[in-house]
């Protein structure tokens, strides 16, 4: 190859970096966007999803207010009680809560010992787990990189050492991305 064409190959790639993650990104996001919107059948662009949205505040709103809110628990318990319902609802809720809410979960950034040589970063979702009778055990989350999965595992406390000064979303990002994404140094 020459000189010139190695030059235009090399181009070609770094383009490549900037445009495909862009690329990406702006697709998922219309989509999600275009998803909302048509939630409701709106004849004007834009307006079912500021419609969904106000909607969500609204009964967020309504959930808050001490005259409603009962009827938001009692909502609540009946879907408790039915089999299959109570599963869905509160997994997808205690998911939901560890992001938003007063219950947030992934805030503990830890590296997990393996092995003698072999660690793992996560995040400590439960502290005590002496319901269960484990009192020397804490409940960390591992995600996968490049997925949006990850296992929660049982490990000695002295095998969990929290990352101070680290920072959640980065060290998240650090994960996913296969620890591609830098982490910045706390101390700068």
């Amino acid at each position: 190859m020459s000189f010139t064409s190695k030059r235009v190959v090399n181009y070609f790639f770094k383009g490549l970096l900037f445009v495909a993650p862009l690329a990406l990104t702006v697709y998922i996001i219309y989509y999600i966007v275009q998803f909302l919107d048509n939630l409701l059948p709106v004849p004007v662009p834009g307006l079912g999803i500021l419609i969904v949205f106000g909607l969500i505040t609204f009964i967020g709103y309504l959930a808050n207010i001490f005259i409603t809110k009962p009827i938001f628990e009692l909502v609540e318990r009946w879907l408790f009680r039915i089999p299959l319902v109570n599963i869905l609802y509160t997994s997808i809720k205690d998911l939901m809560s560890a992001f938003v809410g007063d219950k947030k979960k992934f805030n503990t950034p830890v590296i997990v010992k393996l092995s003698e040589h072999v660690s793992r970063l996560g995040f400590i979702t439960q502290e005590d787990l002496s319901m269960i009778g484990e009192e020397d055990l804490v409940a960390v989350y591992l995600p996968h990189s490049y997925n949006f999965s990850g296992n929660c595992f049982l490990a000695p406390r002295s095998n969990v050492r929290v990352l101070h000064g680290a920072n959640s979303t980065e060290v998240m990002k650090f994960i996913v991305s296969g620890g591609v994404s830098e982490l910045s140094d706390p101390k700068k």
